[in-house]
């Protein structure tokens, strides 16, 4: 129990929340309906095993980064509890489960399936070169409604892609958010974000436009399907949340950054999800 509980802990495996009811959402809106039992089954298995190699991937690439941040250092590669062969293990074992799913899928999506796992390989790099890393971040986490919707469809209209964009835009704004706990200790070792490249203020109107885009993007999408009230009632609860979320912090007050970041974001998901679910019933 103990070892499965430091790998829950390695990959935040809680924080599966933020993107998997996105993905739901690609599979419900692509049929219109209720997908069937296999291909939610098979989907929320790739999901599973995506987002644990790609979190395993960015613990193993910056478990010397982690380790110079006070804020990161206790955690289970810097502090020891686990080993690099141990996480090398891990890795293997969700890539694993990632491939077997998808195989399970639409041919469309095995073609496809590379690609998020270089995309996971490049993320942890960039923050080395680049203050875009949080838009790679964002278009990662934006495949997964692209991704389920060509699980089940084997095609990718543009619906789809506004979703997925939807997404990588939310991400990517709330990553921003999050860079702030790291900004100093970024600067120190010469890392890069939108906070240390625009300062909190930078980051804070970043993450206001890229939020006011998801929104829009949300707009398109629906504009493009047959959707009725209850998805834009889910419209509607996203931009009242991500209001809510931006009331909660301020320049020069982070004092309720972890609620802004980890609760708020988890409930926009969720409660989209569910609006999208009534409405597809």
């Amino acid at each position: 129990m103990r070892v499965a509980r430091l790998y829950y802990r390695l990959v935040k495996f809680e924080h599966t929340i933020f993107a998997l009811p996105f993905a739901y959402v690609g599979a419900f809106l692509a049929v219109d309906g209720v997908p069937s039992a296999h291909d939610l089954f098979w989907i929320t298995l790739a999901m599973v095993g995506a987002r644990s190699l790609a979190m395993a991937l960015n613990r193993l690439i910056d478990a010397r980064v982690d380790a110079l941040n006070p804020r990161t250092a206790t955690r289970e590669l810097p502090s020891g509890a686990l080993s690099a062969k141990d996480v090398l293990m891990f890795c293997a074992s969700a890539l694993a489960l990632y491939a077997v799913s998808v195989w399970q899928l639409d041919p469309l999506v095995r073609w496809l399936s590379p690609i998020p796992v270089a995309a996971f390989v490049v993320y942890p790099y960039l923050k080395r070169f680049t203050w875009l890393c949080h838009l790679w971040l964002g278009a990662v986490d934006g495949l997964a409604p692209v991704g389920a919707w060509a699980a089940i469809k084997g095609q990718l209209p543009w619906q789809a892609w506004a979703l997925g964009a939807a997404v990588a835009a939310w991400v990517a704004g709330f990553d921003l958010f999050y860079a702030l706990f790291d900004v100093d200790v970024d600067r120190e070792q010469g890392l890069h974000s939108w906070a240390t490249r625009f300062g909190e203020r930078g980051a804070f109107a970043g993450a206001r436009l890229l939020h006011l885009a998801t929104v829009v993007l949300l707009i398109a999408a629906g504009a493009g399907l047959h959707v009725g009230l209850p998805y834009w009632l889910g419209v509607v609860s996203v931009a009242a949340l991500l209001f809510y979320e931006h009331s909660l912090v301020r320049p020069g007050d982070l004092r309720r950054l972890d609620a802004a970041f980890f609760t708020m974001n988890g409930v926009i998901s969720v409660a989209f999800f569910a609006f999208v679910l009534a409405d597809v019933l």
